[in-house]
């Protein structure tokens, strides 16, 4: 057992980030309450620390913080028993000898955190509390809103299910397909904000790592879903690109340009093994993840099998029309056959809504008419995406882009 000041604190830290949830969700499962159980598991790690100093850590960290969550349910239910549902409470917690499978636990909070009767960011600010034990000014910090925000999305979130009576558990086995769309949905939202933050603010690493977490969670305990362990693959090689995305000053690089051998070949490695173990099973995670593999293995963007791009792009269009796809596919189109081929196929999109105005229709069309030679269109275009772009780094980009046109010319 280690016992110095150091070791217990590193220990309680370790343990925070992997049982919070499983703590958490033990005292929701046996009470129902989730504000009962938010005090009960922020009073078992307070414990802990004075505890574990005194006499050590304990051999299963997880299973001391259950129980003393759970005592402390039990002090503060005894103190409510004038009504005959808390005294069904205290029972319940009474009869509790060993906490279950942490597994368990943390599946039932996922899939209730995720439930589609909340509305999504409420979703996604009580999956990084409940689950990830992020605090509110983490949650806050990450999201770029205030603490405020977080807390009334967070308190909305509990309010809707105890109100729809939204079950904790997780979903039986003809639901849990169509559930686990919306838990990855989730997932994959919070490592976007992480590693593209829509805003367009500097990387936040802490994010996409806690979204990688979670994906793993999922992964590990629902070993069946092949599309949990495909969206952990995409996670994983996205994520080994984070040290060769900025620049000195910050801008963004973009793929061709980065330097490949600043990118983390172990996440890279694990990516592409869970990525050829998921896509036979053809699911848009999985494809997207083997796309990803494409260009993790080339050794230079020229070097990249296209034509392999070009057939996983087609197998996820052939799941559903999506513009966005389609758009990426032109470029691949590109790379494989020219230019003109990407012109061709742009201007076959005839407008989709969903892309009308969009930066990157006009961004992947300026760069077939670059490559075409038609430098003036190509900047003239790229200012169109300039005009559009979401924000600064974006556009900041663009305007590199129209400055070397304007040298060429």
């Amino acid at each position: 057992m280690r016992t110095g000041p150091a070791d217990v604190r590193a220990a309680l830290a370790e343990a925070y980030r992997g049982e919070w949830g499983v703590v958490f969700g033990t005292i929701v499962r046996l009470t129902g309450d989730w504000e009962l159980a938010e005090d009960c598991a922020q009073e078992a790690f307070a414990r802990a620390l004075p505890a574990w100093e005194r006499d050590g850590v304990p051999r299963r960290p997880g299973a001391w913080l259950v129980t003393a969550a759970r005592h402390h349910a039990l002090d503060v239910l005894r103190r409510r028993t004038t009504e005959r549902g808390k005294l069904v409470e205290v029972a319940a917690l009474e009869a509790v000898r060993e906490p279950p499978p942490p597994g368990d636990e943390r599946l039932r909070l996922v899939f209730t955190c995720c439930h589609p009767a909340l509305p999504l960011e409420s979703r996604v600010a009580l999956t990084l509390r409940a689950v990830g034990g992020l605090t509110t000014r983490e949650i806050a910090r990450a999201f770029l809103v205030g603490e405020d925000t977080v807390s009334q999305r967070i308190l909305r979130a509990k309010h809707k299910i105890a109100a729809a009576g939204i079950p904790y558990r997780v979903p039986p086995p003809g639901a849990r397909a169509e559930r686990l769309d919306g838990v990855l949905a989730v997932i994959y939202l919070v490592f976007t904000e992480g590693y593209a933050p829509s805003d367009g603010s500097t990387l936040r690493d802490p994010l996409a790592e806690e979204a990688i977490r979670l994906a793993r969670l999922v992964a590990a305990e629902a070993p069946e879903e092949p599309e949990a362990r495909g969206l952990l693959a995409l996670l994983l090689i996205q994520h080994s690109r984070r040290a060769a995305r900025l620049d000195e000053d910050g801008g963004l690089i973009t793929l061709e340009h980065q330097d490949r051998g600043r990118w983390d070949h172990s996440l890279i490695s694990e990516g592409v093994g869970l990525a050829r173990e998921t896509v036979a099973s053809g699911g848009p995670y999985a494809l997207q993840a083997a796309i990803a593999t494409q260009h993790a293995l080339a050794p230079a963007a020229a070097a990249t099998d296209w034509g392999a791009v070009v057939a996983l792009y087609d197998r996820l269009l052939a799941l559903r029309t999506n513009p966005v796809v389609a758009l990426n596919r032109a470029v691949a189109l590109g790379m494989r056959d020219g230019p003109q081929t990407q012109l061709d196929a742009v201007e076959a999109l005839n407008m989709p809504k969903e892309l009308a105005g969009h930066h990157a229709l006009s961004a992947v069309r300026a760069d077939a008419l670059h490559r075409l030679g038609r430098t003036h269109e190509a900047a003239k275009t790229y200012r169109s995406a300039k005009s559009a772009a979401p924000n600064e780094a974006i556009a900041r980009e663009y305007a590199r882009r129209i400055a070397e046109l304007e040298r060429e010319n």
